[in-house]
């Protein structure tokens, strides 16, 4: 059950150590705005300080006086008072029509602007579109609706709060409501020690790259012309030893240029892929080349991707289009690598008279007493990996973890990731090689759990599942899979069969993925596939057909 809060003013004490712990880390690189703000806001009286608060947590900036009722405030309009005076709120603010309706009940607008029955009855989009052209001009609220005898606030200081949680969270996805989370025990975070030098931003001018780039985003989300946002992007100075800001820009810019190829326009896709790094660039920018119909361009550079492939991925994609650009070319044909045999199983089952994950089918004919069968998809090995390695996860490095609600990592998915932790993950993984790994995977699970973790799916590990996993899967198995994890956490994460199957007296498993009628294998997973069949790890792919359509 989750808890309730005591404290009325939770929100407040919140907002009051986000702010104590940026004065703490980030003083020398805030702005005098900011620095400014984090003095004026602490002399407040606390009404006016919690007011503040509870109009910056709200969606918008515009907030009716009479909707403001919260108990331990008190008198919101006397509370607000300081607000106005500091600048910080803005009173009877000049508003359009179009924000105006944002404010006002169908049955306000018909009072303040005396609507004739027939448009009365009207939806509130048909109202504004009848009464744009008689006011376009803008105006106070007391002017719109003088019989209202509400007052109207805007609060003036919402990007620079914004900008005050990007410092702390370091991204923008994160809000306030994580400390209500965490307070209410929805999410619980592992516990790291800060060093002086675990920041998000380094410079100030990270802080101002940062929100360049998602001002590029957004423009690009709401249509702005992709050749526009790319000489954007290619004009910030960013930092060169800064590849987290650069791996955001590549990754938009990797966006960008799939829409393009999407779009067919080769030229720009082409141009695109070439000017980033973000992964899987390098080899969509050959295909592009192939499709544009340059089948010598395109084998010269997969020629050299080949010699030193970024990924499995890449290799996959580039080893595709190899034979084709070696046929337009003229070239004599390779001999095709013939990947290790993987069993197959066919089944033909009676079709379902309602509807059905194909997964839960095939897990219910498999099912046998002495052979239990989970749905676990990706979920086991990433979660005895997050387990066995939880101390090299969570390893308190600089710039991985810079406030205390981090779900992993802040590079989780940078190159260097593995390579940062070497020692630590070398030290988890040894512990498979002498049989400690069990008692330690038994200890994290019991020691963390329902900390949130990027690879743990505690609710997945229940119904004995921890135990035959430990019982049946030899240590050299999984340290296969774990290895093939950390060569690319981004991709490997998924892509794993989504059945295992249990013989809990002979001490073995299998894994089976499931295909439906019409569905066929994920590079992914023929990746993954491939990889357990190489390693004699037993994996099958089981083809569903229905009697019915049969």
């Amino acid at each position: 059950m989750l808890r309730v809060l005591e404290n009325p003013l939770y929100y407040l004490d919140n907002f009051q150590d986000v702010l104590s712990w940026i004065s703490a880390r980030y003083a020398d690189l805030l702005s005098l705005e900011e620095t400014q703000f984090i003095a004026g806001f602490g002399a407040l009286p606390q009404p006016s300080r919690a007011l503040f608060v509870r109009l910056v947590m709200r969606k918008g900036c515009l907030f009716r006086a009479s909707k403001l009722n919260y108990p331990e405030i008190g008198d919101t309009r006397a509370a607000a008072l300081p607000l106005l005076a500091s600048g910080w709120v803005e009173a009877d603010p000049v508003i359009s029509l179009a924000e105006l309706f944002e404010q006002l009940l169908k049955a306000e607008i018909a009072q303040a602007f005396g609507l004739a029955p027939s448009l009365k009855a009207a939806r509130k989009a048909e109202q504004l579109d009848a009464l744009r052209g008689q006011h376009a001009d803008n105006k106070p609220f007391s002017a719109w609706h003088p019989a209202s005898g509400d007052v109207l606030y805007r609060i003036g200081l919402q990007a620079l709060c914004d900008r005050l949680r990007l410092i702390y969270f370091g991204n923008h996805h994160q809000d306030w409501s994580e400390f209500v989370l965490s307070d209410l025990g929805v999410y619980q975070y592992e516990k790291v020690e800060f060093s002086p030098e675990s920041r998000g931003f380094r410079t100030r001018q990270d802080i101002e790259h940062y929100a360049a780039l998602q001002q590029c985003r957004e423009r690009y989300d709401a249509s702005a012309p992709a050749d526009e946002v790319l000489q954007e992007l290619a004009a910030l100075p960013l930092s060169q030893d800064n590849t987290w800001l650069a791996s955001r820009r590549d990754k938009l810019r990797f966006q960008i240029a799939r829409h393009l190829e999407k779009c067919q326009d080769w030229p720009a896709a082409y141009r695109a892929y070439a000017d980033c790094r973000y992964p899987g660039a390098r080899g969509r920018a050959i295909r592009v080349l192939e499709k544009d119909e340059q089948p010598q361009a395109a084998y010269d550079r997969l020629v050299i991707a080949l010699a030193a492939p970024e990924s499995e991925a890449e290799q996959q994609l580039l080893l595709r289009m190899a034979p084709r650009l070696r046929r337009k070319l003229g070239h004599a044909r390779q001999a095709a690598h013939v990947p290790a045999a993987v069993e197959r199983i066919d089944l033909l089952l009676p079709c379902p008279e309602q509807a059905c994950y194909v997964e839960g089918v095939v897990q219910q004919h498999l099912m046998r007493d002495d052979a239990p069968v989970y749905y676990v998809e990706n979920t086991l090995i990433n979660s005895l990996f997050g387990l066995l390695c939880w101390p090299a996860i969570f390893t308190a490095i600089p710039g991985a973890f810079f406030h205390p609600f981090h779900r992993g990592p802040a590079d989780l998915h940078s190159a260097d990731f593995y390579l940062r932790r070497n020692g630590d993950f070398a030290a988890c993984l040894a512990q498979l090689d002498d049989g400690s790994y069990h008692a330690a995977i038994r200890a994290t699970f019991a020691a963390k759990h329902g900390i949130v973790s990027p690879f743990v799916s505690w609710d997945m590990l229940g119904d004995g599942l921890l135990d035959l996993a430990l019982a049946c899967m030899p240590a050299f198995h999984l340290k296969k899979a774990f290895e093939r994890i950390l060569l690319d956490i981004k991709s490997n994460r998924s892509g794993l069969p989504d059945l295992i199957q249990f013989w809990p007296t002979e001490r073995r498993y299998r894994m089976i993925e499931v295909k439906g009628p019409g569905d066929r294998l994920q590079d992914n997973q023929l990746r993954w596939i491939a990889y357990c069949a190489e390693h004699a790890m037993p994996v099958s792919v089981c083809y569903l057909q229905w009697q019915a359509a049969a």
